[in-house]
């Protein structure tokens, strides 16, 4: 699904509580695509709204 988004430049925001996942890959994963601006996982709507438009 996130290889689409690439290459299609689409972005897509991801809305919930990440921080309660101890795995690191998954924190590795998420530090990867926010650097990317491809993906990014936030807290609530109003985050996921103001990073779509930061990148717009």
């Amino acid at each position: 699904m996130l290889v689409p988004n690439g290459i299609y430049n689409m972005k897509l925001a991801i809305v919930g509580d990440f921080s309660r996942y101890g795995c690191k890959s998954l924190r590795d994963f998420i530090y990867k695509c926010i650097q990317c601006k491809i993906v990014f996982f936030v807290n609530n709507k109003q985050d996921a709204l103001e990073a779509l438009h930061r990148v717009g």
